[in-house]
Order: C-alpha cells, then structure tokens, then sequence
C-alpha cells in the first residue's frame, strides 16, 4: 500500500496504536505479578480490576453511581495532564504542576471552609494560586534562566509546607482526624446529571468543564495567533525574539496558564466534597500522574481524557480485589507499569515510520 494512504502512516493513528500497546503490555504484566503473588487466583483478580463497577450490571442505580465516581476521580488527573500538556507543547516541561495543584488546594478549601464563599469565587482562588505559582516558576526560567524542572521541583515543596500550615487551622480542620472538614452549603460545586448517575452526589459539574478546558486548549494550541506564539517560543527562543515576539513574557504566560489549570484541577475536585485534605509529607500524586496520562493520551487534549479515565478506572479497579489474596495496590503498581511503558510510545511510533526495505534488481 502507498505510504501516503496508510492509515499506519498517519500520526493520529500511530499515537492511538502506541497507546493502546502500552495499557495492553501494562495489563499483561500486571497480569503476571499476579501470577507470582497468587497463581491460583490470578484470573479472578484480573478480573475483578478489569471489570471494576460493572460488577453491579444487576443493578442500574449502583452501576451508574459507581461510574459517576470513577468521572469524577479522573478529573483533577485529566486536568493535571491537560496542565502539563500545554507547558509541553510550548516547550517547557512543568513538573511544577504538583506545587500548583497544592496551592490551588489551599485556596478552594480556605475559602470554602474558612470564609464560606460561593463556589465560584473558590474556583476563580484556586485558579489565580495556580496561575501565581507558574508565574513564579516562569519569571526564574526567563529572567534567571533557572530551569523550570528545577523551579518547579522546589517549588512543589514549599507548596506542600505551606499547605500543611494554613489547612492545619482548627476552622479548616478537624484536628482529631488531621483531615479538613466537609465542603458544605454554597461553596458545593453545582450538581450535574446526578439523577441519572444513580442519585450520586459528588456528580457536579466538574465533569463537563473538564471536557471543556479540553476542548479551549486544543483550539488556542492549534487555532490562534497566542498559541502559534506560545508553542514557536517553546521551539526556539531566540527565533522568536527576532521574529518579534516577548520571549521572555510568553515563557511567564505559558507557566502561568498551565499552573491555572492544576490549580483549576485541585477547585474542581475538591469542592465536590468527594474527598478531604489530609496532613500529608509528600506532595499529591496527581501532578506527576499527570505527565504519564499527558503521554498515554499522546500529547493531545481530548487524548489525553480517556487515557486519564483508563488511568482512574483501573486504579479504581484495585479496591475490587480480594484483600485475602492480593494488596488493593497492586492495581497502584499496575499504573506504575504502564507509566513506565509510556516512555517507550515514541519508540513504537520509531518503529512505525520505519521505512521498508526496498529491493532492487541490479542491472544486466
């Protein structure tokens, strides 16, 4: 067949195949250290992962809650990525997105919790300390040429401290559980298809701005003079000073706009009521989950939605195996398979674009 009509040619379809390859091998191998842990009841425990809430095919309302639950979990993760997505398609890599999810954690839950404001003054807080935080992390990268890995890294820390102190106040947190109190009244996110997700709560509407960031990112990336700016500074700086264009404050506007949305990610999933903030000594997984489902999604926004909804229901997964027989983690371990595997997507798509060897006759 043409290489020009080959389906296995293009791009888009090379990006999904790499994809798919990887969460194939990941499951096979999650597959086998179930095996080695517990051979006779590898299959089943297989099983129960893969099959997740569809265990309650029997009963609609319990199914339709449980998938609720898994969209809401998957987005502050789908978001994170989106977040670290844009920071890499103008050529910065921001691993700085944890310290802007936590900032933005301080933010939607101290102005929930300790001022009572509306929901969308939280949000518009969680957003701004996001977009602060980047901000920082962008004016070290273009006026001390710091790297932004570096930055980002140091940065991610502070967040953590300070986030342990302000949320450790007593109108914040129940002290005797070191976890915030319950998000209530008019700081709750507004409800979104509830009824049809079996009465679920935690249903708001998250879940369809997620899909929206989506879709805005992948029109300003591809559609617009700012993001033709923003990704032709991310190649070449020094390009694009000649060409005109502020380095300099692009470098700051990319960071900002990627910390806005981790910190958009921590508002949207926290004032669902979902979960609560705990004391932690680490910063949240979910900035460095998000540049393995960045990845799996192949570097594309609306990619990138269902790699983070494969991610969140294969963790969710996890707290379907049988405790007697294998650690709920092990559905933990298998995600750390396949964000391992994610490095190798360019080498599948290498091995794709290899030419044919081509024979030719000699000459009589």
């Amino acid at each position: 067949m043409d290489e020009k009509t080959s389906i296995f040619k293009k791009p888009g379809f090379q990006t999904l195949l790499a994809s798919v390859l990887c969460a194939i091998l990941g499951i096979f191998l999650g597959y086998i250290i179930l095996l080695l842990m517990n051979p006779e009841h590898a299959t089943e425990g297989m099983f129960a992962i893969l099959r997740n809430f569809f265990k309650f095919a029997g009963n609609q309302k319990k199914l339709m809650s449980a998938l609720g639950s898994v969209l809401v979990k998957s987005v502050p993760v789908i978001l994170c990525a989106e977040a670290i997505l844009f920071a890499f398609k103008t050529g910065l890599f921001n691993i700085g997105c944890a310290g802007q999810y936590t900032v933005g954690i301080i933010a939607c839950l101290y102005t929930a919790l300790a001022l009572h404001w509306n929901w969308f003054l939280c949000i518009l807080c969680s957003i701004l300390a996001g977009a602060v935080w980047g901000c920082i992390c962008g004016f070290f990268k273009a006026y001390c040429n710091v790297n932004e890995v570096i930055a980002g890294i140091m940065l991610n820390w502070i967040a953590l401290y300070i986030c342990n102190i302000i949320l450790g106040n007593k109108t914040v947190m129940d002290t005797t559980k070191s976890e915030t109190h319950n998000v209530k009244g008019a700081s709750l996110l507004p409800a979104f298809m509830s009824g049809f997700f079996g009465k679920n709560k935690y249903m708001t509407i998250a879940v369809p701005l997620t899909i929206i960031i989506a879709i805005l990112i992948l029109f300003i990336l591809n559609k617009t003079t700012f993001g033709y700016e923003l990704k032709a500074t991310g190649h070449s700086k020094d390009a694009a000073k000649y060409a005109g264009m502020n380095a300099k404050r692009n470098i700051i506007l990319s960071l900002m706009i990627s910390g806005a949305i981790a910190g958009l990610a921590a508002g949207l999933y926290y004032l669902t009521g979902i979960e609560h903030y705990k004391i932690a000594s680490s910063v949240p997984g979910m900035g460095f989950s998000g540049i393995a489902v960045a990845f799996l999604g192949g570097l594309h926004p609306i990619g990138t939605i269902f790699a983070g909804l494969f991610v969140t229901y294969i963790t969710q997964g996890g707290q379907y195996l049988n405790t007697n027989y294998y650690n709920p983690q092990v559905a933990d371990l298998m995600i750390a398979i396949i964000i391992y595997l994610c490095g190798f997507v360019l080498f599948f798509k290498t091995i794709l674009n290899k030419p044919a060897k081509k024979t030719s006759k000699k000459e009589v």
